[in-house]
């Protein structure tokens, strides 16, 4: 699914009016049906419900569904945020206009207009308010009455639903420490929008419900975005079911380098997932203090010891220059618990200077190279770097909050030539050729110890198998959410440890695969 921005979202309204053909008002017409809709279908025990409208066309839909409801005999109450500018209150646009000359037909219509704190009104118990102050407009931070406004709802003892997107949030850049609407569901249109998938944003959009209100598709297909959200028609054209006639060479063998003293957990929740993940052959490199630990709990995988006990120093030696010989292996996955013991950060720039393939980068691989940031120039195109915020901050520097993060990532993505995946609610996967993807599976049950462990030997699996380094970050991590959201719902996410999602990645590919 296409996540667009404020102005890509302008301009499928206008593309729409001019090809369907419709009118403005109609289209708000059909936008304030819908949500009407489900405010009657969400709260059917409703009878009182407040309306708060700025003068744009997003207050056009607050007042027309305002109108609905009053056609459905519930009492509503409307209240037009109507402030003073150089002693003189604004005229609204002409489909607001319309909006309130229909409005003002209806006897029973209870119309106000806010000019000043005095003008508040009391809530009664029970009363659902419907915030339709701003939409996907709004170019600055509110203030004055209005800012006043917006925390007095918000100190409300009323559930509040915003419509399009909570006044007080911006579309495609940062609110953090803006007022915002803290509504408990948000009725958007058509397609998401960059803010509903920061986790800043979180207190503000509630539970977010996508109206299809039946925009030109035309528009749709045609644009290029810069965002888009994984789903499963993405998946589809991603996802590679087998060949009745495969064996184990055609999936791939894979390396792991994973493990050190009082780490091996580690190795081995990286190498069940890589397993899981449907890599063809696996191996492991291990400190020596592992190898029957591993060879325990991963029978289907091979095992190299290093010859430090502790941690890993050197990749076996296999050939006459003394180096390791890395051309058997379709992917490497470097990190999980290894440390960031000297002899382990020397081990890691050798492979990157012999290996020139795409590599998994996770966890203390990626601590070791941000303690000796020239490594960043060794890491072969396509490679995958999965760090979290503080991981990510460590080798790119500090952001002042997550959309500039995301923007970041992009940059870096192109300059390195690889693919970043920025782990959190809604990971987010940087590309090089400067597309971002936010992931939808996942929950909060998966923030526990181990999880990204997981994730890296999916992704290490999968590249293995010959999908690429883009197709392989979206389809891992996909997958790693689907079976955390599988799990989650037969253990609970309280319950849900890292070892949960290896045993139901198997559900979350049947699920893919129907």
């Amino acid at each position: 699914m296409k996540i667009l921005s404020a102005a890509e979202i302008r301009l499928w309204d206008q593309y729409t009016i001019e090809h369907e053909p419709i009118s403005s008002i109609n289209l708000i017409e059909r936008a304030a049906g819908k949500c009407a809709d489900w405010l009657l279908q969400h709260y059917p025990e409703l009878t009182s419900i407040c309306i708060f409208c700025g003068k744009g066309n997003n207050g056009g839909d607050g007042l027309a569904i305002a109108r609905i409801l009053l056609e459905q005999n519930l009492t509503v109450y409307v209240y037009i945020l109507d402030p003073l500018v150089s002693g003189n209150s604004a005229k609204g646009t002409a489909d607001f206009q319309i909006n309130l000359k229909s409005l003002s037909l209806f006897q029973n219509a209870a119309i106000h207009f806010i000019q000043s704190e005095e003008n508040f009104p009391s809530f009664r118990p029970g009363q659902l308010i419907v915030d339709a102050l701003f939409g996907s407009g709004l170019n600055r931070e509110p203030e004055g009455v209005t800012a006043s406004l917006i925390t007095y709802i918000n100190n409300s003892p009323c559930e509040i639903v915003a419509i399009d997107i909570p006044s007080g949030l911006f579309v495609d850049r940062s609110s953090k420490g803006a007022i915002t609407i803290q509504a408990n569901h948000t009725l958007s249109f058509q397609c998401y929008k960059p803010a509903f998938l920061f986790a800043e944003n979180e207190k503000a959009i509630g539970e977010i419900h996508i109206l299809d209100i039946g925009l030109h598709i035309d528009f749709y297909q045609s644009i290029r975005n810069r965002f888009e959200l994984v789903d499963d028609t993405l998946l589809h054209t991603i996802y590679k079911p087998r060949n009745r006639f495969s064996h184990k060479g055609n999936f791939g063998h894979a390396l792991l380098v994973a493990g050190s003293y009082g780490k091996i957990g580690a190795a081995i929740l990286s190498a069940r997932a890589c397993m899981r993940s449907g890599v063809g052959l696996l191996t492991c490199h291990i400190p020596e203090s592992g190898y029957s630990i591993l060879q325990t709990a991963v029978p289907e995988a091979m095992v190299m010891s290093d010859a430090n006990a502790a941690f890993s120093t050197k990749v076996v030696q296999r050939t006459p220059s003394g180096d390791a010989d890395l051309t058997r292996y379709k992917s490497i996955g470097i990190g999980p618990g290894i440390g960031n013991a000297g002899a382990t950060t020397m081990m890691l720039r050798k492979i990157l200077e012999i290996y020139r393939s795409p590599v998994i980068l996770d966890a203390d691989a990626l601590n070791c190279i941000a303690s000796q940031k020239d490594l960043l120039q060794l890491i072969p195109p396509g490679s995958i770097l999965t760090p979290h915020p503080k991981e990510f901050e460590r080798l790119f520097g500090e952001t002042a909050n997550e959309f500039d993060r995301v923007l970041l990532a992009l940059q870096k993505a192109k300059e390195l030539n690889c693919i970043i995946v920025l782990k959190g609610h809604h990971t987010f996967i940087a590309t090089s050729d400067g597309s971002g993807f936010f992931n939808s599976t996942g929950n909060p049950g998966m923030a526990t110890a181990g999880s990204g462990d997981v994730l890296t030997g999916i992704l290490t699996g999968l590249l293995a198998q010959g999908y690429s380094s883009k197709e392989s970050a979206i389809l891992g991590v996909y997958l790693h959410g689907l079976a955390g959201d599988i799990a989650a719902k037969e253990q609970s996410m309280e319950a849900l440890v890292a070892g949960d999602l290896i045993d139901y990645l198997g559900s979350a590919f049947l699920q893919i695969n129907t």
